[in-house]
């Protein structure tokens, strides 16, 4: 039995893993576990990745991507649909590419210990930043 008051966004908006399905070359998916932050008021999903990574492939090539999240006890889950967007590998660490990783674990995370280590790291990674605009957000409680 579903609960009708179960709300697909607040679920996503607590979850800190998912999972990320990308489009291959061949039309099957490829799924990625990945670290979400989704911002409902933007209509947002926010994730980082690796620049070489299958998903960062399948999404240079086709955009349009779908996450699922789960709650804790497996009985909740929340899917969101969209089309991303990729910013970076970012080559400065005082640039515009770095900036955006940034405010992402601002968001995200909070304030980082040590803000140049982790600028050094996302160039050295070669991270990219992922916004999915969201176009549609669905899901259930079954228990």
């Amino acid at each position: 039995m579903s609960d009708s008051s179960f709300d697909p966004h607040a679920l996503l908006a607590e979850s800190r893993l998912g999972v990320l399905a990308t489009i291959k070359s061949d039309g099957r998916p490829q799924l990625s576990p990945v670290t979400p932050f989704y911002d409902r008021e933007a209509g947002v999903v926010r994730v980082s990745m690796t620049e070489g990574r299958a998903k960062t492939a399948n999404l240079r090539r086709d955009p349009r991507a779908t996450l699922e999240v789960t709650s804790a006890d497996g009985w909740g889950w929340a899917t969101v649909e969209g089309v991303a967007t990729l910013v970076g590998p970012g080559t400065d660490p005082d640039g515009p590419e770095v900036q955006a990783l940034v405010e992402y674990y601002r968001s995200a995370a909070g304030e980082h210990p040590d803000w140049d280590e982790y600028r050094r790291v996302m160039v050295d990674d070669r991270r990219v930043l992922m916004t999915m605009t969201v176009d549609h957000v669905y899901g259930a409680r079954i228990r």
